[in-house]
């Protein structure tokens, strides 16, 4: 199992993730991973859509050039919580673990959960979420979120492979979501390797000592060069 980074000041929320086994010749096309999350989380879906603290199941259903169709199972696969419309979003850089991204509500409410990036790939899923909501969580956050009219629980699958996408700013206003999705993340970014230190001299050090020494060294090679020469004379 892997501990997974959840990202926002004061996040506590813990997130286990472990890959499920492929299937023969299935490769990872529907990214299918098992998700334990320690509190409640909210995720898109009709009004206000909670998961308790448990384990589930992220599935890509669907994946089209702009956007992907995700669906979130219980731990057996036999039930599905919610259907979920996602825009890729590319971070900076690539990590070999699930990453999973909340945005940060008020104290008392759960995480709301953000993107999706599975293991080895640079581009992973922005979650939409429907207007009301995405109002409400672009005020409390003080964030842009992606959103759609589209009541996202009672809408099929290929209602939701055309449904409008937009994006709303914390003053409740509508923008294009192109703009949103398109920087990439630098904060689901890996973390930087420690830095490398390079043993150098003190800035107020003068090079005397090194000619000095470079001297004794010409000096004792040309004694041992000399006592050769008369030795082999």
């Amino acid at each position: 199992m892997t501990l997974l980074k959840g990202l926002g000041t004061g996040l506590c929320l813990t997130v286990l993730c472990v890959l499920a086994a492929p299937k023969a010749n299935a490769g990872d096309w529907n990214r299918k991973t098992v998700i334990t999350f320690s509190g409640p989380v909210e995720v898109p879906g009709s009004g206000a859509q909670i998961l308790p603290a448990g384990t589930y199941v992220f599935k890509v259903t669907d994946s089209l050039s702009d956007r992907h169709i995700v669906q979130i199972f219980n731990q057996d696969e036999t039930h599905v919580f919610t259907t979920i419309l996602a825009i890729p979003r590319t971070r900076v850089k690539i990590t070999s673990e699930t990453v999973i991204t909340f945005r940060e509500r008020p104290a008392g409410e759960p995480e709301a959960l953000r993107t999706w990036y599975y293991p080895n790939r640079a581009t992973g899923d922005e979650f939409v979420y429907e207007r009301p909501k995405a109002i409400q969580l672009a005020k409390e956050t003080n964030e842009t979120v992606l959103s759609t009219p589209v009541v996202l629980a009672a809408a099929p699958i290929e209602v939701l492979t055309a449904a409008p996408i937009e994006a709303v700013t914390p003053s409740g206003e509508t923008v294009a979501a192109a703009p949103v999705v398109e920087a990439p993340v630098a904060a689901d970014a890996a973390p930087a390797p420690a830095p490398v230190l390079v043993a150098s001299l003190p800035k107020t050090a003068s090079n005397l000592g090194f000619i000095g020494l470079s001297g004794m060294m010409l000096l004792g090679a040309g004694f041992l060069v000399s006592g050769l020469l008369k030795k082999f004379a």
